[in-house]
Order: C-alpha cells, then sequence, then structure tokens
C-alpha cells in the first residue's frame, strides 16, 4: 500500500501560499475531510457503520446500490485491470469490485480513517489518502477510475476530472445525477422567458437551480454533453453513456427486505417502472448517468459489453487540425 503524504498535512503545509479567491475550496477540503469524522468521531461507532454494509445486503437500500455498481459489470471481464476509487468514504465501491473477482483495486477518499478500519476487517485490500483535484500518482498509472457519486461533492470538479483523466489509462467512470435543463425543453423554454424579464424569477419553477450542500460545496449535477465537449476538446476518441433511475432511497431503507412481499419494496418498483418508461419515451431525463470516458478505444469485446448493458457509444470525431 502506497501512503503519500496525508491531504491535512498538505493543505496546513500548503495554508500560508494558497491565494485568497481560493481560501473557499481549502475551507470546503478541510469540511469534507472531517465530515465523517464528525458524524462517527468514535472507532465503534464507525465499525458499525461498516459491519451495517454486510449485514444490509438484500435490503432495499442495497438493491438500490446494485443499480450503480451494476454499470461497471461491462468491465469486469477484465480482471487484471487496475481500479482506483475516488471519494470511496467506506471502501464500498472498492468492496464491489473486489467481489466481482478484480485483482488489483485501490480505495481513495480525502480522510483515511473509515478506509483503515475498512482494511482491517477485509472489506478492502488497499487504500490511499487522496485530494481528488490534485492527485499524487503519476500519468497512466491506473487502467481504470472510479468516481461514484462523489463528482458533485468537488469544490472544483473540473480540476478534479482532469486529474482523473491524467492519471487513468484506459477510462474513468462518472457516475453521478443528471443536470435535468438540457433535457426538459419545456423547463428550458421558461428558462429563456424569465430570464428575459428578470433572472430571479427562473427560481420560481427550476428550485434547485443553486444547491449547496453543508459541507461547503455546490452541487455539480452531469449532462452528456458536458462529457462531450470534455473528449473533443481533449482528442479522446469516445464516451459511453447509460441512463439511469436508482434515486429511491428512504430512510430506513437498508432494514427493509427487497422482496415483493413487502409493500414498500413494491412501491419502490412501482415508482421506478414508471420513471423508467418516462425516461424511455423521452418524456423525463433519467435520475442518474454512468459516463464513461475512453483514453484510448475500448476493445470490440468490451463495446459489445457496453452495449448488451444499455450503454450509448459516442464516438468523437479526431480533430482534423492536430
Amino acid at each position: 500500500m502506497f501512503k503519500p503524504k496525508t491531504f491535512q498535512e498538505d493543505i496546513f503545509d500548503m495554508k500560508d501560499s494558497i491565494p485568497a479567491h481560493q481560501e473557499f475550496a481549502t475551507n470546503s477540503y478541510q469540511r469534507h475531510a472531517n465530515w465523517y469524522n464528525d458524524l462517527y468521531p468514535e472507532r465503534i461507532q464507525k465499525m458499525q457503520i461498516l459491519f451495517s454494509i454486510k449485514d444490509n445486503q438484500g435490503s432495499i437500500n442495497h438493491w438500490l446500490q446494485q443499480l450503480f455498481f451494476k454499470c461497471l459489470d461491462p468491465f469486469m471481464q477484465e480482471k487484471q485491470a487496475s481500479w482506483f476509487t475516488v471519494g470511496d468514504a467506506y471502501g464500498h465501491d472498492a468492496q464491489y469490485l473486489l467481489e466481482k473477482g478484480v485483482e488489483d483495486v485501490t480505495a481513495s477518499d480525502l480522510n483515511g480513517d473509515f478506509l483503515a478500519l475498512s482494511q482491517e476487517i477485509g472489506l478492502i485490500d488497499k487504500y490511499a489518502v487522496e485530494n481528488a483535484e490534485a492527485m499524487s500518482l503519476g500519468d497512466n498509472s491506473v487502467d481504470y477510475i472510479l468516481c461514484k457519486e462523489t463528482y458533485h461533492h468537488f469544490p472544483r470538479p473540473y480540476a478534479a476530472l482532469y486529474e482523473m483523466i491524467r492519471v487513468a489509462r484506459e477510462a474513468i467512470v462518472i457516475i453521478e445525477p443528471q443536470d435535468p435543463i438540457l433535457k426538459m425543453p419545456l423547463l428550458l423554454f421558461m428558462n429563456n422567458l424569465l430570464a428575459r424579464v428578470n433572472d430571479k424569477l427562473i427560481a420560481k419553477v427550476w428550485k434547485n437551480r443553486f444547491s449547496y450542500e453543508r459541507v461547503g460545496n455546490f452541487v455539480y449535477k452531469t449532462s452528456e454533453r458536458e462529457f462531450e465537449k470534455l473528449a473533443a476538446g481533449l482528442n479522446l476518441p469516445m464516451i459511453a453513456v447509460k441512463a439511469l433511475n436508482p434515486n429511491f432511497w428512504f430512510p430506513g431503507s437498508n432494514n427493509i427486505p427487497a422482496k415483493r412481499t413487502s409493500h414498500k419494496f413494491r412501491k419502490v418498483l412501482w415508482k421506478k417502472g414508471l420513471r423508467d418508461l418516462l425516461s424511455k419515451v423521452g418524456a423525463v431525463p433519467s435520475q442518474t448517468l454512468s459516463i464513461v470516458v475512453f483514453k484510448q478505444l475500448p476493445s470490440p469485446a468490451v463495446r459489445q459489453s457496453l452495449i448488451a448493458d444499455g450503454y450509448r457509444l459516442v464516438e468523437i470525431p479526431q480533430n482534423p487540425y492536430l
């Protein structure tokens, strides 16, 4: 296990040299790094959370989490590929990859306290303390980077995006909530119309246009077009996009079995089925996108697996002037 200088040490060393306009990001890093320790300060509390990951298998919460993780299955034929998970606070993401037989998986987060315990009880093999926006890893040093439900927490997500692309050899996988504006023509029309009158009126129809978390960051959401532009700008060959609707978590869902005999699970299935249908016909956008940005074209086998799993492949035209 490689153990770079801890994020906290890095921040304190840099503190005096950080320009004032970047101070918000530094404060956000510190808050993020301390977030889980503030919630679960005692070792026994952390252990209870980690063991609950195992204990809650078969629950509605576990079933919903699997909808996210199954987006990774097209890559599971490459057992010897190396993976690096970003913002993997408990090591849950790395654990899924290990359970699928991937041989080389490293979990990372801003704070390694939970990950050290995850390694201790055997949930993960390796971990690292990393700031995704300034990683210590070398160029092209791991095959795949997974960033699941973490991108929207970053103070400077574009910095993290370029870092992940720098470090990955094959591809990065971003699984995040979708920004609905480009997929909802009526909302876009109302936005354009109200902007001509008074920009503040937009908030009347677009409630979460500006969303912030208590920990200190704006909540970024993703769009397919955003990543198309990223790939084209960097002269990368392809992205793959899968739409999914897994956001039906509710308090207590980790204690309710995902069985049709459960009224609450049947309700989740009904709501998900309706949302899937509406998304399929284009009435509403999907809740979440799994977006793969490839640094080099995937093998035919991986392409076929992606398509079979519901991904749409978008080949990026090569820049004719390079």
